[in-house]
């Protein structure tokens, strides 16, 4: 009897949507209306089905903003909307302030800044790190109308020297 050798099986990867793309939501608009002087990378308290939802690609942080209040930091006006197969048990608000988990001292910095020097908490993006959702906001100043067409003339001469290195080459 002849018998064969088979090579030991590898297990295989658990290929999640958290490891192909990292972003789950960018607010565009925010570069473009404040100057982002600081940026800080805090987590979120979800519950259950706020996570199934932010897996399923339906979050949205576009009108959203920070504010500490008694000395925790907290995310408003944050958009997730629920699953359809969410759970019967628990109310879904998709609209409700979520928690977000900094150090005292991150938090104490940002509320100086934002009482005394008139700075703002403006969510840039949520994205996972190590299966866990991540927020980045910015310690942001409100830009004048002047300095928003400034940006637009930027973006439009970076495009048109684009378009003139492609004709040279």
């Amino acid at each position: 009897m002849s018998t064969k050798l088979t090579p030991p099986r590898l297990p295989k990867k658990n290929k999640s949507k958290s490891a192909d793309n990292p972003t789950i939501a960018v607010n565009r608009k925010a570069r473009f209306e404040y100057h982002i002087e600081d940026t800080f990378e805090a987590g979120l308290v979800l519950q259950g089905w706020e996570l199934k939802s932010i897996r399923a690609g339906s979050a949205g942080i576009m009108d959203s903003y920070v504010i500490i209040k008694r000395g925790e930091a907290w995310l408003i006006g944050a958009q997730l909307t629920p699953l359809s197969s969410a759970s019967t048990h628990t109310v879904a608000a998709p609209m409700r302030s979520r928690k977000l988990l900094l150090h005292a001292k991150e938090i104490l910095k940002l509320q100086g800044q934002v009482e005394r020097t008139g700075y703002t908490l403006i969510p840039l993006k949520l994205y996972w790190v190590n299966n866990r959702v991540k927020l980045e906001f910015g310690l942001a100043k409100g830009k004048k109308e002047f300095d928003k067409r400034e940006t637009i003339k930027n973006r439009e001469w970076d495009r048109q020297k684009q378009r003139l290195n492609k004709l040279i080459r």
